[in-house]
């Protein structure tokens, strides 16, 4: 996946500067794709020299800001990718390969880490459920779009319940075993 198709995908949902779209990526789609906003105005860029994207009239002509739309292009581009098969997700985690090499090295050097870890999956469960309690602990799942948005955020709920469960688990083990 690159940028450019979240990017797009953001822009299909609601027309917006550069700047809406970096916040907006603090939001939401920076849960699952991180970009910083040199990244975001760079991509822009290059879709709108592929056609991809165009930028709306703007009543006041002065104002620098360019607030983008999805041309045909764009949307081409999309439909595309959305249909190209993908692996599933490798888990690519730093945290464990320093686990393995903990494992090797046998000093317990790590714990504060993922004690760490423990808190920020908290932290971030915390805000998933307060996101999905404000947006959707009363949606029905008769609206479409609505429906796949609750089950993105559902399985980011799942995730890091999984990862509290883990830590959980193998950070008292691991206290025991510096007695």
């Amino acid at each position: 996946m690159s940028l450019a198709h979240v990017l797009l995908t953001s822009l299909l949902e609601k027309p917006s500067t550069g700047i809406d779209l970096a916040r907006r990526f603090d939001r939401s789609m920076g849960f699952f794709w991180n970009a910083t906003h040199q990244q975001i105005y760079r991509e822009l860029s290059g879709m709108h020299q592929k056609g991809w994207i165009s930028p709306i009239e703007e009543d006041s002509s002065n104002s620098r800001k360019k607030t983008y739309q999805v041309e045909q292009l764009g949307r081409t581009e999309l439909a595309s990718w959305m249909v190209e098969q993908s692996p599933p997700a490798q888990l690519r985690e730093e945290l464990m390969v320093r686990l393995r090499a903990e494992a090797q090295l046998g000093s317990n050097a790590v714990l504060p880490e993922l004690e760490r870890h423990l808190e920020l999956h908290k932290e971030k469960l915390t805000v998933y459920q307060s996101i999905f309690a404000k947006d959707f602990a009363d949606a029905k799942d008769e609206d479409r779009t609505l429906y796949i948005h609750k089950m993105i955020l559902q399985l980011g709920i799942d995730l890091e319940i999984g990862w509290i469960k883990w830590l959980e688990t193998i950070i008292p083990q691991l206290h025991k075993f510096e007695k």
